[in-house]
């Protein structure tokens, strides 16, 4: 089945495929929110196109964990763009041993863009004989084995709580702590506030508040099949959590998944994106005499590991839409290590056209560092068309009503990028598949270029408040290009 989008014409076989669908589709609501291709929840057909990973480039060394008390054994990194100051937490450990032992701190780093990070003397603790250090946590263990900060966004959230973490072990569980300002912390409660009975907690428990969810969540190691995968849980209060259900990924193959990494992504907080680290136990790639050149520990070389995406819009699910790698170890026999190339928590814009993605590198030597990668805001997957072009019609969609406050007209943004001989043209469908008019292929302006943000127009313009509220469909008719995202607003 082709056809020539140039000329813009569905085949008679989609309009029948089309018309059969249009009574039992899915309406999707989409508000005024940023859709992103992460998944295929607003996606009907596709034709000649199809959804493209893009892994984030390398974009230099961000942090150097080479402190006396930091060291080879740094790990679990949480990063957080906080207003104005970006702000990174991360297990200080120079020397392997039992997890949640007294040798474990938790470090402090932070910076103005996200890219330029210090290491501030904060004389809260003394370590090593001196309180000239940036620890934020010590004596606590077993938290500061894993300690895992967020900023709580509800603006009815007491001062004292605004920030909360939790750390712990088996043994422990997992104990909160709570911050006016993201440095000074304090137990929320003596009791830890969740048990999984049998499980060990030792990876990264990562907590954040979901406001399309209205609850807070939790997302931690679990191993029931002796393969490492994710459980979740919930909360109200964040000291009472539900009981722990266990993620699936649908019909995908069974992976170790060490980390999760999960939440809400910034631009579109509906979604919640997972960079994990994928652990290939026993996959041996260097040699003992290898290991010995570049300086790790004996007992880290004989494992690999890779980062994978994940996305979930909650609930117990997982979309694991590509299965290949997000971020390969890379060149250099010191990315083919034990617990090496583990993302770090969180995605931050570090610029406006761009964004960060953060992972631990060289785990169990002396170099042992955070490397930043980078990519465009959105820009995890496109779809992706070719030079002889193709289509993608979406699910009949419902954006927010009316007009915007300020009398301003309601518009389709596009994220997406073309080859000088590519396009993007738009065409609005009603749910039966038949074009509106006014917003046909032949009314739609073709749109070259590379844009986070360009608005959509036809011969008559742009203003699409007459259709708010009702399920349409687009029809992207697309020539060597991809689109990263959408949004009506």
């Amino acid at each position: 089945m082709r056809r020539s989008p140039t000329v813009g014409l569905l085949t008679l076989g989609i309009v029948v495929l089309v018309a059969r669908m249009a009574m039992s589709a899915e309406v999707v609501e989409v508000g005024n929110r940023r859709e992103l291709f992460v998944d295929r929840r607003l996606i009907e057909l596709m034709d000649e196109t199809r959804l493209v990973l893009h892994p984030p480039q390398p974009s230099g060394v961000a942090l150097r964990f080479d402190n006396p008390w930091e060291g080879a054994f740094c790990g679990y990194a949480t990063l957080m763009h906080d207003g104005d100051l970006y702000r990174m937490y991360y297990r200080g450990l120079p020397h392997s041993g039992a997890d949640g032992s007294s040798a474990e701190v938790t470090c402090y780093a932070e910076s103005r863009d996200g890219v330029h990070w210090t290491k501030p003397s904060l004389s809260l603790f003394e370590v090593d004989g001196s309180r000239e250090n940036n620890v934020i946590l010590a004596d606590a263990a077993p938290a500061t084995h894993n300690f895992c900060p967020f900023r709580d966004p509800r603006p009815d959230v007491p001062a004292a709580e605004r920030y909360k973490a939790v750390g712990g072990t088996a043994k422990s569980g997992l104990i909160a702590f709570v911050s006016s300002d993201g440095i000074r912390w304090q137990k929320l409660q003596d009791e830890p506030v969740f048990r999984d009975s049998g499980w060990v907690f030792d990876s990264q428990n990562v907590p954040f508040w979901s406001a399309s969810e209205n609850s807070y969540v939790l997302y931690y190691r679990k191993s029931p099949e002796g393969v490492r995968s994710i459980a979740r849980a919930t909360s109200s209060d964040f000291r009472h959590w539900s009981k722990p259900r266990m993620m699936d990924f649908g019909d995908t193959p069974k992976e170790h998944l060490y980390t999760n990494q999960t939440r809400p992504y910034y631009r579109a907080p509906q979604i919640y994106i997972g960079v994990a680290a994928r652990f290939m136990p026993g996959r041996q790639v260097i040699t003992a005499e290898q290991a010995k050149q570049i300086g790790v520990d004996p007992k880290y070389f004989g494992d690999i590991s890779d980062a994978v995406l994940l996305t979930t819009r909650g609930g117990q699910h997982y979309e694991r839409t590509f299965m290949e790698s997000f971020i390969r170890p890379g060149l250099g026999l010191e990315n083919w290590v034990s617990r090496t190339n583990y993302p770090a928590l969180g995605i931050m814009p570090t610029g406006k056209d761009e964004m960060s993605i953060y992972v631990q590198k060289n785990y169990g030597q002396p170099t042992a560092r955070i490397d930043r990668y980078t990519l465009r805001p959105d820009g995890f997957v496109s779809v992706n068309a070719p030079y002889k072009g193709g289509e993608m019609l979406t699910r009949p969609l419902v954006f927010a009503a009316g007009k915007n406050q300020d009398g301003s007209p309601v518009e389709l943004y596009l994220n997406f990028s073309t080859s000088a001989a590519g396009f993007v043209k738009v065409e609005l469908q009603a749910a039966d598949g038949q074009p509106i008019a006014g917003y046909a292929f032949s009314d739609a302006t073709e749109m070259i270029g590379d844009e986070l943000d360009r608005v959509v127009s036809w011969k008559a313009g742009s203003d699409l408040a007459q259709l708010a509220g009702k399920p349409i469909r687009l029809r992207l008719v697309m020539k060597d290009a991809d689109l990263y995202a959408i949004q009506f607003r």
